[in-house]
């Protein structure tokens, strides 16, 4: 039901700016994400955990709205599989390596810098929301939480022709208190184990493609 509801919102919102006077552009993203390897937290020698999230491939699109060529605004949703590799203790010391899928979806802020018809630098913020979907592969156990997320990212188009540029990105995504409620890392039944994890911050590098729509 999230993920529906964050394409309806990514629909929407490109509806409504598609129906403004401005410059729309079409954002697709491929990006590598790395890894996390600082999510811990640790309560005494039975109430802890220790771990990382895992990089892997990131992709997917942006509609974008250009209301003055210098500034963009920006749905963009994302998405990256990856593992959560994590020891913890649920009678006894534990390890498991759970399947973690992120699905991103910001609301973004573009600032152009542009050097000449075909080099154009940027900058950006996005804030939003990541919906996380967890899967214990020992037990089948599976859990899902949103939590408040946001990012920052620099780069450069490099225009091909009129209409179609290549994207050049570095950037930065973190999802607050990443975890909690209704996700559980224990290997035992509902409630059992790590209940959440602390903030998280991975970097990212890649690019893609950008298309003038108007």
């Amino acid at each position: 039901m999230k993920k529906l509801l964050a394409i309806a919102l990514l629909l929407t919102g490109g509806y409504l700016f598609a129906q403004t006077g401005a410059s729309v552009r079409l954002n697709g993203y491929a990006i590598y994400a790395f890894d996390d390897n600082s999510v811990d937290s640790y309560y005494s020698d039975t109430d802890y955990f220790d771990g990382k999230i895992k990089g892997g491939f990131q992709y997917g699109g942006g509609l974008e709205v250009l209301p003055s060529p210098a500034i963009g605004i920006e749905i963009t949703y994302l998405r990256l599989d990856s593992k959560a590799p994590m020891e913890y203790y649920n009678d006894g010391i534990q390890y498991t390596d759970f399947n973690l899928a992120q699905n991103f979806l910001f609301l973004g802020f573009n600032k152009y810098l542009p050097v000449n018809p075909r080099l154009e630098p940027f900058v950006g913020v996005q804030l939003g929301m990541d919906i996380l979907d967890i899967e214990n592969p020992d037990n089948g156990n599976t859990g899902s939480n949103t939590k408040f997320a946001w990012g920052i990212k620099a780069g450069t188009h490099v225009w091909v022709n009129e209409r179609v540029g290549l994207k050049i990105q570095l950037g930065l995504l973190s999802a607050v208190q990443a975890m909690g409620g209704s996700i559980y890392f224990g290997t035992g039944g509902a409630g059992a184990g790590v209940s959440g994890f602390s903030s998280y911050y991975q970097f990212n590098l890649g690019g893609g493609l950008v298309f003038k729509l108007r």
